[in-house]
């Protein structure tokens, strides 16, 4: 059973207190009296009621001022308190609300209007109380359930060796190609049924050259030239678009093709393609700057022997850092000074021996000497709190070392730009040929 709600009540004439106690006491609840403001702060610090019922004209300091002191303290700023006087007027109330009382009571007491203003700001006192509780679990909760998740994310990328970005696209393009074979397949025949209603349109005109007026109005209302006119080159926009979808969808299938348990023979360009396809929104231009621009120079390179899927994730990590590179040297910079000199990636290919190699280079801040050998670092990043995790170059560097015997290098000038260097045999080397290798070299 819980104990009954202390209330304190505060004023200095003693017939008051006795009236008020006798009331409150009768009604079932704890009652505590001060005869004046200071007698009061110091029994509030002593024992925190539920409920204060204070007195406004008091010698020494007032109802007023015991109030706003009693608000500052936090401590025992979110007591209620209920002032008792005889003001009447609209400016006393109005101070007594804005120095944060939360009712008046006026003398002479009233038993029944006491008892019900007080149990109505008990009982809000604990609706408040047992809200401020739900609401601190739910926020300890998520912010659990938060760390958790961080936790949980970070674990997989570092368990997998790379990211779940390219199932998501997998997953996008496989719902995208649905109703845009669909749409593809019914564009055709749409196309042959309105050819085939001009055709009616005109036998009709032809046979009944002479519409009645109603008909005439209409026709002339929905401007049937135009219509047939305008109506064709909406369905070639249609198609138009799919066209491009279809593109899209393909790139987006391109970049998150899944790897088998061994290399396969993949078109390096075209994965380097579908990377800049994916990051093309973050390319565009904005408010803020013009549009970053990307210059392919691609070699003449065989189809190279590779685990598909993971290359493109080192493409996405590298090509995205280059991004928030240039973002960051946009800094302080105006439109027009980043117009006069543009961002830019160039990403260049070539064949050099057996080795296929990948140059990404950006025009961006460029790396610090200090910070240079850490960039592979695992949990290692330059970035903001919650923006960036330090996994993406550590991962890529493990894709193109560990899975591909290949290595990741990168050059960078503080205030020049970065570029990294990717190097891949052309031919995998399987892990047997790796352990034939040490074997023979130990022998």
């Amino acid at each position: 059973m819980s104990s009954p709600e202390l209330i304190l009540v505060v004023d200095d004439t003693p017939a008051n207190l006795e009236v008020v106690c006798e009331t409150l006491s009768d009604a079932g609840y704890e009652v505590a009296t001060a005869i004046n403001g200071d007698r009061a702060l110091k029994r509030v610090q002593a024992y925190p009621p539920d409920l204060i019922l204070l007195d406004i004209q008091m010698p020494g300091i007032d109802g007023f001022e015991t109030c706003k002191r009693l608000k500052a303290d936090p401590k025992t700023a979110s007591i209620p308190i209920i002032f008792m006087t005889a003001l009447s007027d609209a400016d006393s109330k109005v101070k007594g609300f804005v120095l944060g009382a939360v009712d008046y009571i006026t003398k002479p007491f009233q038993e029944q209007e006491v008892l019900a203003r007080v149990k109505t700001h008990l009982q809000l006192r604990q609706l408040t109380k047992n809200l401020e509780q739900r609401v601190a679990e739910k926020t300890a909760d998520l912010e659990a359930a938060l760390t958790q998740l961080q936790q949980s994310q970070i674990q997989l990328v570092h368990t997998e060796k790379m990211s779940a970005l390219g199932n998501l696209v997998a997953g996008v393009a496989h719902e995208i190609n649905n109703p845009l074979g669909f749409i593809a397949g019914n564009l055709k025949p749409a196309q042959d049924c309105i050819k085939d209603l001009f055709q009616v349109i005109a036998l009709y005109q032809k046979e009944l050259p002479y519409p009645s007026a109603t008909l005439q109005a209409f026709l002339e209302e929905i401007d049937l030239e135009y219509l047939q006119e305008d109506l064709p080159k909406l369905i070639d926009s249609m198609q138009e678009g799919v066209d491009r979808i279809h593109t899209i969808s393909t790139s987006l299938r391109t970049f998150s093709r899944s790897d088998c348990d061994r290399p396969i023979h993949y078109n390096i360009h075209d994965g380097i393609d579908s990377t800049i396809l994916i990051l093309k929104h973050r390319l565009k231009a904005n408010e803020c700057r013009p549009e970053i621009e990307v210059i392919t120079d691609y070699g003449d390179l065989p189809p190279v022997e590779c685990f598909a899927g993971q290359l493109n994730q080192v493409f996405m990590n590298v090509l995205a850092n280059a991004i928030d590179a240039l973002e960051e040297s946009n800094k302080g910079r105006s439109f027009a000074q980043i117009k006069a000199n543009p961002n830019q990636i160039t990403v260049k290919t070539q064949l050099s021996e057996s080795q296929a190699l990948i140059r990404i280079q950006d025009n961006g801040i460029g790396i610090t000497d200090a910070v240079k050998p850490k960039i592979f670092e695992h949990l290692f990043t330059t970035k903001g709190v919650g923006q960036g995790t330090g996994l993406g170059l550590a991962i890529a560097h493990q894709i193109v070392v560990e899975k591909h015997s290949g290595t990741l290098e990168v050059n960078s000038t503080l205030g020049e730009g970065t570029e990294f260097v990717i190097s891949i045999p052309v031919r995998a080397i399987a892990v047997k040929d790796i352990q034939a290798r040490i074997c023979v070299d130990a022998v």
